[in-house]
């Protein structure tokens, strides 16, 4: 396939993975009551936890694979085995947990943990079609479980409770998961299999979910911690203004997690380098448009999208626009450390990350709300600052000090 094609596939599958967690979201809304659907919603934002702590652990240790041999192929096969059985491992013990508790939101907790093999399974997949440069495999599993997923729940009633609700959805992926299996079979069948080889000592997967849990938990965190002990706005305003920047976040999950497979084509470092600064202006411009584009939305349509929320997420548009734009840069710096030496980007995450509430807390003491914007705005510029500094430093680095990265952590994806 063409890097342009494959790129396009790429994003788009993205956008349709994206879409469908929205839309189900969505659709859940308007059969629940507001009881049903707080339920739901619990129990999705469970499910999008694990989701991100397997992509993190099996996902993007996968695609920093190269080549496209048999050693590829088998740890294809290795991380799809590996979701299954950890996915079913844990998603026992969780209905074990919940069946002897009372309450909706147990039995919904139950539920997700018998389809979790389900939709985890089906999004690992994707993660090994994008290894092996078939994003287009991937982007129709996720549209027939896009269609799969609507059909279903368009002919629950309203009031269905949040089992039913979630029994339908994770069932809803099953002709996916399957359809994946079948295209996946024929690509790594009799490849070496052993998913043991994730739980080895130095997995870089380990250190991949310690950067989604300090990356998502210190920000959704802080910003959680402003709202109780100061001014309950400011969870509302912030949060509003980055759901405006939410297909920014769809683009900025597509380099992150597919990538290096596309990058990994190129036949040099200077050229993959290259490549992800020349991404790093493409998206910090898209975010700069974007941000304009919102300002300059009439009243009418941004309450239409947001309601009463919509002034003060607009009066923050400035602030939330230089972040995306600051997180773009910083992104695709992430990205160019991955290509060049995985282990390098766990201590950046730690430190900015906490570096980040640092800033949010003290802009809000000097500032307000827009303060908080402000200085989650710094924190995004400092973190993309230190990101492409390393990336220097590793680019300066003689032939011998590069090669024991290459051949050691890229290649075992330890």
């Amino acid at each position: 396939m063409r890097a342009r094609t494959a790129i396009v596939c790429s994003v788009a599958d993205q956008g349709v993975a994206a879409l469908t967690n929205i839309l189900v979201l969505v659709a859940a809304a308007r059969l629940s009551t507001v009881a049903d659907f707080a339920r739901f919603s619990a129990v999705y934002l469970v499910f999008t936890v694990l989701l991100g702590v397997f992509g993190a652990y099996t996902g993007q240790p996968l695609v920093l694979r190269r080549g496209e041999g048999e050693e590829v192929r088998g740890a294809c096969r290795s991380a799809v085995a590996f979701t299954l059985l950890a996915a079913s491992a844990l998603g026992a013990l969780l209905a074990l947990v919940c069946l002897p508790l009372p309450g909706a939101t147990a039995r919904a907790l139950m539920v997700l943990g018998l389809v979790l093999p389900v939709v985890l399974g089906q999004d690992t997949m994707r993660y090994a079609f994008s290894t092996l440069h078939l994003p287009h495999l991937a982007l129709a599993s996720d549209v027939l479980r896009l269609i799969c997923v609507l059909g279903a729940l368009s002919v629950q009633p309203y009031g269905a409770p949040a089992a039913r609700l979630v029994t339908v959805w994770g069932l809803s992926a099953l002709p996916a998961l399957l359809l994946s299996a079948a295209l996946l079979h024929r690509r790594v069948a009799n490849s070496p299999l052993r998913p043991g080889v994730l739980l080895r000592r130095g997995h870089l997967g380990r250190r991949f979910v310690v950067e989604f849990g300090v990356g998502n938990a210190t920000s959704q965190l802080s910003v959680l911690a402003l709202g109780m002990v100061g001014n309950p706005l400011v969870v509302g305003a912030l949060r509003g203004a980055t759901t405006l920047f939410g297909p920014l976040n769809v683009l900025f999950t597509s380099a992150t997690g597919f990538g290096p497979p596309l990058l990994g084509r190129l036949d040099s470092e200077r050229r993959r380098v290259r490549a992800t600064a020349t991404l790093a202006a493409v998206l910090a411009a898209t975010a700069g448009a974007w941000a304009t584009a919102l300002a300059l939305l009439p009243d009418t349509i941004g309450r239409q999208l947001l309601g009463d929320t919509w002034p003060t997420a607009a009066a923050l548009l400035p602030a939330t626009g230089s972040q995306y734009a600051a997180m773009a840069v910083g992104t695709c710096g992430l990205l160019a450390l991955r290509l060049l030496d995985p282990r390098t980007t766990l201590s950046i995450q730690v430190v900015f990350s906490l570096a980040a509430v640092a800033f949010l807390t003290g802009g809000y003491v000097l500032g307000g709300v827009p303060g908080a914007a402000w200085g989650l705005c710094l924190g995004s510029v400092c973190k993309a600052a230190a990101t492409w500094t390393r990336v220097a430093r590793l680019r300066r680095r003689t032939p011998a000090q590069k090669a024991p990265v290459s051949a050691n952590a890229v290649r075992s994806g330890s």
